[in-house]
């Protein structure tokens, strides 16, 4: 199991009500499944509608099972943003 930071951002943040925290999770999708248990209630909507960056790099369509997460690393949370 790697440990690394979850980072949210705006509308994330604000349903999670912490704006990082740490994971131990082998996938993204582990370290996802986690934040939901953690943050029942707005967060599982809010992580319907995000996007996401490991280490700086987007996800885009790939499945969270199948993204890795390193030792060390950073989950970026990033829900849709207004204007441009």
């Amino acid at each position: 199991m790697a440990a690394g930071t979850i980072r949210y951002w705006a509308a994330a943040k604000a349903a999670a009500g912490v704006a990082e925290e740490p994971y131990t999770a082998e996938t993204l999708a582990e370290a996802l499944d986690a934040a939901r248990a953690q943050h029942p209630g707005e967060l599982v909507q809010v992580l319907e509608r995000c996007s996401f960056l490991v280490d700086g790099d987007p996800v885009g369509t790939r499945s969270h099972e199948t993204v890795r997460l390193a030792e060390g690393g950073t989950v970026e949370v990033l829900p849709p943003f207004a204007g441009g």
